[in-house]
């Protein structure tokens, strides 16, 4: 047939292999899903921007701050009656260190301090060599006047010790100890190693031990018996704490 036949600018020249009906399917999925990609919202129904929402957030944060300062918004008080204490959450208990009584807390803190000060000297018992150091194991000197003890670990010691005995010259103790450090220290020597004073020597006490020491005549210089026995024959200044009160075993400040 001539292609400039009437009949062939009317029927497309299809090849017979071709589906139309697959390809007219086809052609309206793809025009349908232009359609929902590039669908414009109704008028009033345009989805809010996110600069609208962040603005509005900024400013209400601004509002509760300048409100909350004011008084009137966001207190505590206003929330809680008057002596209000907030309970523990469940399982709270294991979120921190449990209170211990003050005997047991200052002693694990003194026994620390003593593994890395002087365990090397007095050994594990506190008996010493008999030789080169002396036993902390029944010395009058240590179950005795706190303000003597805390001079001899702070400055050190030279010639004979209570019983008369002279062992060298033991150094000072004090660098980077703290106060806790040191009530914590003399605590545990003066209840371990059949030791019995049966008190606790606060944080506060040492920290008055540290005061003495400074105004020592000659401060880190070790002590000797003479100096000892005449002037540091004393307790250390400080309230008493029950050893049964119980305190946290961190800061060793009892629990209210």
């Amino acid at each position: 047939m001539s292609s400039n036949s009437p009949q062939s600018t009317q029927k497309p020249d299809l090849d017979e292999s071709t589906n139309v009906t697959r390809q007219h399917d086809r052609v309206v999925r793809e025009v349908a899903a232009s359609a929902r990609e590039k669908r414009l919202a109704e008028n009033g129904h345009e989805p809010i921007s996110l600069w609208v929402i962040a603005a509005c957030a900024v400013v209400l944060l601004i509002a509760g701050s300048v409100l909350g300062h004011s008084g009137t918004w966001f207190t505590y008080d206003n929330m809680f009656r008057e002596g209000y204490v907030r309970g523990q959450a469940p399982g709270g208990e294991a979120l921190g260190p449990q209170p211990k009584d003050a005997l047991a807390a200052f002693s694990a803190r003194g026994s620390k301090i003593y593994s890395a000060k002087c365990n090397g000297c007095h050994g594990s018992n506190g008996k010493g060599d008999g030789a080169n150091y002396p036993s902390l194991a029944g010395s009058d000197w240590v179950t005795g006047e706190t303000q003597l003890l805390a001079m001899v670990i702070l400055n050190g010691l030279q010639g004979p010790i209570s019983d008369g005995k002279a062992y060298g010259v033991m150094p000072g103790q004090a660098a980077g100890m703290t106060a806790e450090d040191l009530a914590g220290v003399m605590t545990y020597v003066r209840n371990n190693f059949g030791n019995e004073a049966g008190d606790v020597v606060t944080a506060e006490m040492a920290e008055a031990a540290f005061d003495v020491s400074a105004s020592r005549e000659s401060p880190g210089a070790p002590a000797d018996a003479g100096e000892l026995t005449g002037k540091h024959a004393n307790a250390l200044p400080g309230e008493p704490l029950e050893p049964d009160t119980m305190v946290d075993p961190s800061t060793l400040q009892p629990i209210q």
